[in-house]
């Protein structure tokens, strides 16, 4: 009888790509200039596109956890998320070296800004301009959230629970007023708990 065909070896796997991070912190300042200078009407779209899609220093996992540790914390969420990523790299220099970044040149453009609205309070061109950016922020903020939203599919937490605790806490917020901390400690609280129950079983 024929022998039977050698069985070929495993192909080795290749490594995972090794994970990136700010070079310096040059690179750490430019790259958070760059984010608030495109910010307008808020930066959460810039920020997950920047860091996450473009120079992919953190996974998209990654950076929900750490925007949820920003948003609760006192102060401008993507200030704290800015100081956490300078820091975790290059200690007090990279924290103050992202932030240095994220508000220097965006406060001189706001502070021209201020001077251009206060010259012209009731020109119908600057109104609609407003608007407009106004308009384009919730658009690009509500597409971050639905890009965001499949890092749910791997959490540990069940889409069961996660999405009426997300539901609840949208409806508590901006159809019934309720302060956003007590609604953050709340349900954010819940869902520690939840998610510590799941990994313990």
């Amino acid at each position: 009888m024929p022998a039977a065909p050698a069985t070929p070896p495993d192909e080795p796997r290749p490594a995972p790509a090794a994970p990136r991070s700010p070079q310096s912190l040059t690179d750490l300042f430019v790259t958070f200039t760059l984010m608030g200078l495109q910010g307008f009407g808020g930066v959460l779209a810039i920020v997950q596109r920047e860091l996450v899609d473009r120079k992919q220093w953190l996974t998209q996992e990654e950076f929900l956890e750490d925007w949820s540790v920003a948003q609760i914390m006192p102060g401008p969420n993507v200030v704290n998320l800015s100081i956490m990523i300078g820091g975790r790299h290059f200690g007090f220099a990279g924290a103050m070296s992202a932030l240095a970044g994220l508000l220097a040149l965006p406060l001189v453009l706001v502070l021209l800004l201020v001077m251009v609205h206060d010259r012209f309070p009731d020109d119908a061109a600057v109104a609609g301009a407003l608007r407009g950016m106004a308009a384009v922020a919730a658009g690009l903020i509500g597409a971050t959230a639905v890009k965001m939203s499949a890092a749910l599919a791997r959490h540990p937490l069940p889409l069961a629970w996660s999405v009426p605790i997300m539901v609840l806490g949208f409806v508590l917020v901006a159809l019934f007023k309720w302060p956003l901390f007590y609604v953050l400690l709340a349900f954010g609280g819940l869902g520690c708990v939840l998610t510590y129950l799941r990994l313990k079983v």
